[in-house]
């Protein structure tokens, strides 16, 4: 039995993630190669190691280009590049992001502006980049990373919230100009997913204690409570979803 749900008909799909090789995009590498896709990922760091990881266990080897999603021209040569190998992208997730905790003091109009270039402009250009091909391939789908972080307000990194709310405006509005063209654009928010990345920094037992007391189910998320959403949001399964923001939070925020 496979770790994360099937949703067949992502088998053959070319999919393009970013910061697909650690964390939660290296468990989205994972989830999509289960379904049966031909998945590319872009990474900052080497990943040479977790291609090789990902080939062991699917027999296949995902296709790594190693590039910085701050650079709009290296990413969209990156798509380009998986365009010719796997053919047309159909699905695009936008997952790298960084949210490095900055006092409102801390916060210099560089860092705002390197905030900005790493969780939200590349949302956008990605989407510009994938939608003739998805075109011309009859539609797609593009999952945009946001959090709950802005719909609770977080402190300490003002830059990262602002970056995430304004995540689900663009989500809209691409939903709404990209709509007719049948390609799906939606947005996923998860609540504190406990990567090692999050374990190492800032998950203390006193402060996962009061989160988990603020959720309604009390468990911590896991990465596969992301992917999971996320095969949803990419599969036939959501054909008529397009424009929305959906939370994996653990009942964190509860609307209604």
């Amino acid at each position: 039995m496979s770790e994360f749900v099937t949703f067949h008909d992502l088998k053959n799909k070319s999919v393009f993630i970013t910061g697909g090789g650690a964390g939660i995009g290296a468990s989205l590498t994972d989830g999509f190669m289960a379904q049966g896709a031909n998945v590319a990922f872009v990474q900052r760091s080497d990943s040479v190691e977790f291609v090789a990881e990902m080939t062991e266990k699917h027999g296949r080897a995902p296709l790594f280009i190693k590039c910085d999603v701050t650079n709009v021209v290296a990413l969209q040569a990156a798509m380009e590049q998986a365009d010719n190998v796997h053919g047309p992208i159909t699905v695009v997730v936008n997952n790298a992001a960084n949210d490095t905790r900055q006092t409102i003091a801390e916060i210099t109009p560089e860092k705002w502006d390197q905030g900005m270039d790493v969780n939200l402009r590349p949302h956008f250009f990605t989407a510009q980049a994938a939608a003739e091909g998805m075109k011309a391939a009859g539609g797609g789908a593009i999952i945009n990373f946001s959090s709950i972080s802005y719909m609770m307000g977080g402190a300490g990194y003002a830059a990262y919230v602002t970056s995430k709310a304004a995540i689900t405006g663009l989500t809209r509005a691409l939903a709404r100009e990209l709509g007719p063209d049948h390609i799906r654009v939606n947005a996923l928010m998860p609540g504190w997913v406990l990567t090692k990345r999050q374990m190492d920094l800032w998950a203390s037992e006193e402060a996962l204690a009061a989160h988990l007391e603020k959720q309604c189910l009390k468990e911590h998320l896991k990465e596969r409570d992301i992917v999971d959403a996320t095969l949803f949001l990419a599969s036939e399964a959501s054909r008529m979803m397009t424009g929305q923001a959906l939370v994996v939070d653990g009942g964190v925020v509860v609307t209604g």
